[in-house]
């Protein structure tokens, strides 16, 4: 068996390490590309979502590379996520690509359910070993997070933005190539501190959430680098939501951390009050939790045509009247460009600046 997955953030560093001690042979598809945006479009019904396009591409940049094996989440609810591989493996079949899917479901009741799921996929492993391999991947991607979220504080704030980029993607690197915990602490704890090195500015940066929905939070190439662009305007993005939160609140059965979930679903109560489907609740929950926690802004961010941020949407121009915070949406397809997102984020944050010298607004 050559198993591949599709790429979502950093998620890919956790996900290999898990298929590795797996004991199987993992074939990860190559960064995204254009070309990986151009197979998927090219493919992918024009009104699908991008996340699903860019899945294909994934997909097919994996098939053509060996990979005779795909592994890829599965969902349900109002979001089209759940239908993803179904239609996937439909237009792959059209291809005539041959290969085997294996969908992850998330457990109905027992965490158990997944470690069997995993035990299955695995090449002669126990459930304790499957056990392993979750616990070993979960280590790695919270070692990825204290990098990202301390990155995400350094580089507003640092002289030289391009060190702390250079810095920040080694360290990912190294953490990907580290063979076991103790190594990965290591590297870990090396990258922190490089980054803790550099000389930082005076001044205190505006702070932005990053809402929405989960791939075009986490993934740069699905979001124009949003959250780089907005470091090097001198603002410090917070995401609503990591990998990890979604790990443990839909495989998991928030049995790992404490969940930030119920918070959320408070505060969006006032203004929606029920499951949307995808991160719709989260997502203005996250707005007026930053809002309460004094942030400069808001920008939400969604794949074109996602329906459960449309309905976020609708909810977050009174959210921003009733708790005093300025939101911008920005939706991307194939066809957003750098240019015209940079133009709009340097815009927005302009306006946030002279906001915040008029009324003396501070985090």
């Amino acid at each position: 068996m050559k198993i591949t997955f599709p790429h979502m953030g950093n998620a890919h560093i956790a996900i290999n390490a898990m298929l590795e001690k797996l004991k199987l042979e993992v074939i990860p598809p190559p960064p995204i590309s254009k070309k990986t945006f151009e197979l998927g479009v090219k493919y992918c019904p024009e009104f699908a979502c991008m996340p699903l396009k860019i899945n294909l591409g994934n997909f097919i940049e994996a098939l053509e590379m060996g990979a005779d094996t795909i592994l890829m989440a599965g969902g349900w609810g109002p979001c089209r996520f759940g239908l993803y591989a179904q239609v996937e493996r439909d237009i792959l079949n059209d291809l005539g690509f041959e290969y085997k899917m294996i969908i992850l479901e998330a457990p109905d009741s027992r965490v158990s359910e997944l470690f069997n799921q995993l035990k299955a996929l695995g090449e002669n492993v126990s459930v304790w070993e499957a056990y392993k391999a979750v616990r070993y991947a979960w280590y790695k991607i919270k070692i990825v997070e204290n990098l990202e979220k301390r990155f995400a504080y350094i580089h507003p704030r640092a002289m030289d933005k391009n060190r702390a980029e250079d810095i920040y993607d080694k360290g990912l690197l190294e953490i990907q190539k580290a063979g076991d915990r103790s190594e990965v602490d290591k590297v870990g704890l090396r990258y922190l501190e490089c980054l803790n090195r550099l000389v930082l500015t005076e001044e205190e940066p505006l702070k932005i959430g990053l809402v929405g929905e989960i791939y075009t939070v986490l993934e740069p190439m699905a979001n124009c680098s949003i959250s780089r662009c907005l470091g090097r305007l001198n603002v410090e993005v917070d995401n609503s939501i990591y990998i990890s939160d979604w790990l443990n609140d839909h495989l998991l059965g928030g049995l790992v951390k404490k969940s930030h979930r119920k918070h959320l679903v408070r505060c969006a109560n006032p203004y929606l009050n029920y499951f949307v489907g995808g991160h719709g609740l989260e997502t203005v929950g996250s707005a007026v939790d930053y809002a309460r926690k004094r942030f400069d802004g808001v920008i939400q961010v969604g794949p074109l045509t996602c329906m459960p941020e449309i309905v976020a949407q609708s909810v977050l121009g009174l959210v921003s009247k009733e708790e005093g915070i300025p939101c911008m949406t920005l939706y991307f397809d194939e066809h957003a460009g750098t240019a015209g997102i940079q133009t709009r984020l340097e815009a927005f944050t302009d306006m946030l600046r002279r906001k915040k010298t008029l009324t003396g607004w501070s985090c």
